[in-house]
């Protein structure tokens, strides 16, 4: 992709001096991505294009220009890409998260809508893409490659095929294919898998990946399947191996797993890093209001021991070029003019930031007004759930086994990964129910469909954290069924009326009683308040989840991979217990 001047003959006169650009930014320290070099220079702007970057004597040729800004000594660099995301994640709606994470110095985000995709289909794709345009930066949107993520092992709110690639690839602003999380389907060549990417190569489209804890041959397979990103490094070896085998290793800090340190590790020490790009994933409101977006992401790699320089270069060049992209993620001559002014080079702090030649951010705050513009999608109600009740909470046992039961148990070993175990547990019954009372490590779980299908699975789980209460969520990847970790059926009831009540989201409960919620009614994962309030709400969240025990560093997305049946080893789903590599389903009961 290319983005065209809209007069590409005045752009050409302006490059060559012989008309008055449209402005000059002077007086920085400008930042060389081609070349790694960092050198006094003036940048002229015309049409919200580069038109020229004058280092030879910054100072000649400010007369050419209709206005100069002083950059005050600052470094000039380009603007932030991130190089996958999923805005739902944030919590924001397309617009509102804009105006998050443009004081960061994001100007460009590689979007994957695949979580609303499970939800509403191919309309809740074009809300996205709808609900972005116009925006003072720039959001493109990868289509879904896996909606459902597995079919046959989980239903979701839609089913994406070849032809829906080929439909949604003629929207103005999608640009490839998000990531092709079914990596079992694409290494063996199934056809569901290999005609969804035929029909992405046949539409031009760049092809994002998703191989989690994968190396060696595996490694080799995926990438003969298509895809040449993965940002689900989560070990140095597999950084490793990626990067050898040409694959973007898109270095993800999000708000439930940060990679950054890990990848770096791997990676360091070769001397060619022109494959390692920078992503956020999942990042929520209040980690990008006090913490950051793609911004922190650089911060963190320098202070690992990254050069400032190749840094910068991963969060712009490479991604751009991952994404081909072909003029962002630099400030050159025919580049569009995306670019910040950072304090310096050691704090990386961003103080203004310009989209297209135009000063849209100045010291965290936005300049430009984002205006609200509703959408009759935002008004759905997502939540098509089973009447249930309180009794509905109990866990039966089979017939006739009397006063114990073997159990799978879904098992976590640690408290900050999303993967799981299954493993063999004899639990007392009692009155024809699975008792987890003598074990406080243990829980009930429940994911119920919320598309109208009346499905739903329940399960135990160890190591998931919860001490007391119920912990409840509609944001539970990737069909974003009702989940529910529970203790009490009377707590897993209180959580499930009150989502139900409000169109989705998270809440969580003791005592029979709600602690707190956190309403998400579009689509049940994101809320249409400004980005201010979200992250207030999000914060208050995570406090009342620590009150009944989950002390993650976010509590808020433990449960979100619960249901997850491309995270292995073991997941449930709303049709049960899902193992992972096999592809099928697993009994609860594994005797019975």
């Amino acid at each position: 992709m290319k983005y065209q001047p809209k007069d590409k003959r005045a752009l050409l006169q302006a490059a060559l001096g012989r008309i008055p650009c449209d402005l000059a930014i002077a007086n920085v320290q400008y930042v060389n991505v081609f070349t790694g070099e960092v050198y006094p220079a003036t940048v002229f702007v015309h049409q919200g294009f580069v038109a020229h970057v004058e280092a030879g004597d910054p100072q000649a040729d400010l007369h050419l220009a209709k206005a100069v800004y002083d950059g005050q000594g600052r470094t000039l660099v380009p603007g932030f890409i991130d190089a996958h995301v999923h805005v739902e994640s944030s919590m924001l709606t397309p617009r509102n998260f804009a105006a998050a994470v443009l004081p960061h110095g994001t100007t460009t985000a590689v979007t994957d809508p695949h979580e609303i995709a499970n939800v509403a289909g191919e309309e809740a794709v074009h809300y996205m893409h709808d609900a972005a345009l116009g925006l003072p930066m720039r959001q493109l949107v990868n289509i879904p490659s896996c909606v459902p993520s597995v079919p046959g092992l989980e239903n979701a709110g839609a089913t994406f095929d070849a032809g829906t690639i080929h439909r949604l690839a003629k929207l103005e602003n999608v640009h490839g294919l998000a990531e092709v999380m079914d990596f079992a389907g694409v290494v063996e060549g199934e056809e569901r898998m290999m005609e969804i990417i035929a029909a992405a190569e046949e539409e031009g489209l760049y092809l994002q990946g998703h191989l989690p804890r994968q190396t060696g041959r595996m490694v080799s397979a995926y990438r003969v399947g298509g895809p040449w990103t993965c940002h689900e490094s989560t070990t140095s070896e597999e950084s490793v191996d990626k990067m050898r085998a040409g694959i973007y290793v898109d270095a993800r800090d999000s708000s439930i797993s940060r990679n950054v340190t890990a990848v770096w590790e791997g990676v360091k020490n070769f001397p060619c890093l022109d494959r390692l790009t920078f992503c956020t994933d999942d990042r929520e409101a209040d980690d990008i209001l006090y913490v950051g977006h793609i911004d922190d992401v650089v911060r963190h790699a320098v202070s690992l021991g990254m050069d400032p320089v190749l840094a910068i270069r991963s969060a712009t060049l490479l991604p751009a070029q991952a994404a081909r992209l072909d003029n962002l993620g630099a400030v050159a001559p025919g580049y569009v003019a995306d670019f910040l002014l950072l304090d310096d080079l050691q704090n990386l702090q961003v103080k203004e930031v310009f989209t297209a030649g135009q000063k849209v951010a100045e010291d965290g705050a936005l300049l430009v007004e984002i205006p609200q513009q509703p959408h009759p999608f935002e008004a759905v109600n997502s939540m098509d759930v089973p009447d249930l009740t309180a009794d509905d909470f109990f866990l039966a046992a089979p017939a006739g086994c009397g006063e114990q039961v073997a159990v799978n148990v879904m098992t976590y070993g640690d408290m900050e990964v999303s993967t799981a175990d299954a493993v063999v547990e004899t639990l007392p019954v009692r009155d024809g129910r699975v008792d987890i009372s003598g074990d406080s490590d243990l829980c009930y779980a429940i994911v119920i469909n919320r598309y109208g299908n009346g499905t739903l699975a329940k399960g135990v789980v160890r190591g998931f954290g919860l001490e007391r209460g119920a912990d409840g969520s509609t944001v539970s990847h990737d069909c974003h069924n009702l989940t529910i970790v529970y203790k009490t059926p009377e707590d897993g009831y209180a959580v499930y009326k009150k989502l139900r009540e409000c169109g989705g989201g998270i809440a969580c409960a003791a005592g029979g009683e709600v602690l707190c919620a956190f309403p998400l009614p579009v689509g049940g994962l994101m809320s249409n308040l400004s980005w201010e309030q979200v992250a207030a709400q999000s914060v208050a969240m995570k406090k009342a989840l620590r009150q009944v025990g989950l002390q993650q560093k976010n509590p808020l997305l433990r449960i979100a991979t619960l249901a997850l049946p491309v995270i292995p080893k073991v997941k449930i789903s709303d049709l049960g217990l899902v193992d992972v590599l096999k592809k099928e389903l697993m009994p609860l009961f594994p005797q019975a």
